[in-house]
Order: structure tokens, then C-alpha cells, then sequence
């Protein structure tokens, strides 16, 4: 195929990212209806399928998931190109409000943009998932890290980290020496958890439900390191991102065998901001951090 439109290919790459005509279009500004024809018009110059629809939902075809692998890498080079023509405009100084669920995951990303900027302050919240969205729409917040991507057509998100669920116990515990434990094995068990709203709260109770579990006391508490604490003191078992388990000598940290326990970490900002000065340095700099040390295995959504 010659004289590619890179227009066309960039909307089939942004369609293909996002899973969904609907999405893409909100992530990236763009009109559905032109989505669609510009995906049409590549399908009719290259006469190939690109995407095959199963019920409501759409998916890649063989020719489809090739292009996606070469757009993948269209996507970076332009990208980095993008850097380059625009470092002489990024800002270099300036306070940005982050709101997370967890330090871990935003400070890397703050320690960069301090390397790179040594003007560059911040100041960091820490809350649930539910309360990040609300502090951002809310101008309480510039940007959010949070494990849940927003539904709020205000709000645009990309994926920074790929994670799982793990369980915690203290180093007296009966399953310290466990490496790994099944839902069904809390029967009875005092369990610690973040409070109602955060997505690890969520997925644990979901893992529980679906493996028919009822456990002992739940033990809420507002943070990661309280619900390390907790553990750590004989209060019972927690549940953690992996990425949060840490390496506290106290504590042990146990797989959970037989739940659905995939999560992620997405940062957060209002739609029109994406591209915007701190906001979107920070975005930037999550993503080049995130495909330097592996923590995403696919494309960011």
C-alpha cells in the first residue's frame, strides 16, 4: 500500500487502543462518525478488514492485529519526535496538585519531573479511587493517579502501570511460609482493607462473593501503609497491589491463587488539560517511565 494517510492510521491505531469507536473518540477529541470513516477509508485503500464486530463489542482481525503491532511503534516514533520539536516550550517550573490512591505509584514519576525540573514543586493527596476522580473534576486536584479508569466523558486517562492484587500476613502467621493461598482459605479470617471506594476493596469483596466466602472481621482502614501496619501488628490478613507489597521485613507477601486479581493504575486529568503544561509533562513522563522499567505489557489505553 502506497501513500498511506497517517491520519488514517493513527485513527485505526487510537480505535484499536481504546476497544471501542466510542471511547477513542472521547479519549482523543474526536468525533465518532469521523472514527469511523477514517478506519473505512484505510480498510478500502489497503481492501482489507480491520475490525470484525462479536455482539456489541469490536476486535481486531489478523490483518487488523499486524497493523496494530506496526502502528504501535508509528505511535512512539511520533511521539518521541513530538518531545524533541517541544522541548524548548515544556515548562520548567511550577506547583502541581496530584491527588492518588497511593504514593507509590506517583512519586517515581514526581522524583523525574523534579530531575528534570528543579523549580518544579508538588504537593500530593492521598485518597480512594473515587475520591481522585471527585478531586480532579473539582479543580481540587491537577492530575490523579488512580486503579480505576474514569467513565466521566470530562475526563481523559492513560494507563501508567499494569498490577495484581496480593495478600499480606504477618511473619507469626500460620500461611507465612504460604507462597500462595486461595479465596476460599479466608473463610473466618480477620481481613484488613482500604475503605470502601477503593478499587482493592472492591476486587477483594468481588474475589469473595464469586468464591462463595465469608470471612471474619474486616478491619478498614484509610491507606496502604495503615493496612502494612495492621498486618505486621497480628490484626490479620491484607490485601495489596503487588507494586504496594513492599519489602517490610515484618510482613510476608502470598499470592492469591484462584481470584481474578489484574488491576492497573491510570493517570488522571480533565480532558482539555491532557496536552497542557505540568499536566501533560506528568502524563508524558508516567508513560516514558512506564515503558523504560516494564511496567506496562501492552500499549496504554
Amino acid at each position: 500500500m502506497s501513500a498511506m494517510n497517517v491520519t488514517h492510521l493513527l485513527a485505526f491505531h487510537r480505535v484499536a487502543q481504546a476497544g471501542s469507536y466510542t471511547l477513542a473518540a472521547r479519549i482523543h477529541g474526536i468525533s465518532q462518525p469521523t472514527l469511523s470513516a477514517q478506519v473505512r477509508a484505510l480498510e478500502k485503500r489497503a481492501g482489507v478488514v480491520l475490525f470484525e464486530r462479536v455482539g456489541r463489542r469490536i476486535r481486531l482481525t489478523t490483518p487488523g492485529e499486524a497493523l496494530f503491532a506496526a502502528t504501535t511503534k508509528l505511535t512512539d516514533a511520533i511521539d518521541e519526535a513530538g518531545a524533541a520539536l517541544s522541548l524548548s516550550r515544556l515548562p520548567t517550573r511550577g506547583t502541581l496538585r496530584v491527588s492518588a490512591d497511593s504514593a507509590i505509584h506517583v512519586i517515581p514519576v514526581l522524583a523525574e519531573l523534579k530531575r528534570l525540573m528543579p523549580g518544579f514543586t508538588f504537593s500530593i493527596r492521598i485518597s480512594n479511587s473515587a475520591q481522585v476522580m471527585a478531586q480532579v473534576l473539582g479543580d481540587e486536584a491537577d492530575v490523579g493517579v488512580a486503579a480505576r479508569a474514569p467513565t466521566d466523558p470530562r475526563l481523559a486517562f492513560t494507563k501508567m502501570r499494569e498490577d495484581e492484587l496480593v495478600m499480606l500476613v504477618g511473619g507469626g502467621d500460620r500461611w507465612a511460609r504460604r507462597r500462595s493461598v486461595r479465596m476460599a482459605e479466608l473463610a473466618g479470617r480477620t481481613v484488613i482493607l482500604r475503605e470502601r471506594g477503593s478499587v482493592t476493596r472492591d476486587m477483594t469483596e468481588k474475589g469473595l462473593k464469586a468464591a462463595n466466602v465469608r470471612t471474619g472481621q474486616v478491619v478498614e482502614v484509610a491507606t496502604r501503609e495503615a493496612v502494612l501496619e495492621a498486618v505486621a501488628a497480628g490484626l490479620g490478613v491484607g490485601v495489596v497491589f503487588e507494586s504496594e507489597a513492599g519489602r517490610d521485613p515484618r510482613v510476608r507477601t502470598i499470592d492469591i491463587q484462584d481470584a481474578s486479581v489484574e488491576v492497573a493504575e491510570y493517570a488522571i486529568c480533565r480532558a482539555e488539560q491532557r496536552a497542557v503544561g505540568l499536566v501533560g509533562r506528568f502524563v508524558d513522563t508516567a508513560l516514558k517511565l512506564a515503558r523504560e522499567n516494564g511496567w506496562l505489557s501492552g500499549p496504554a489505553a
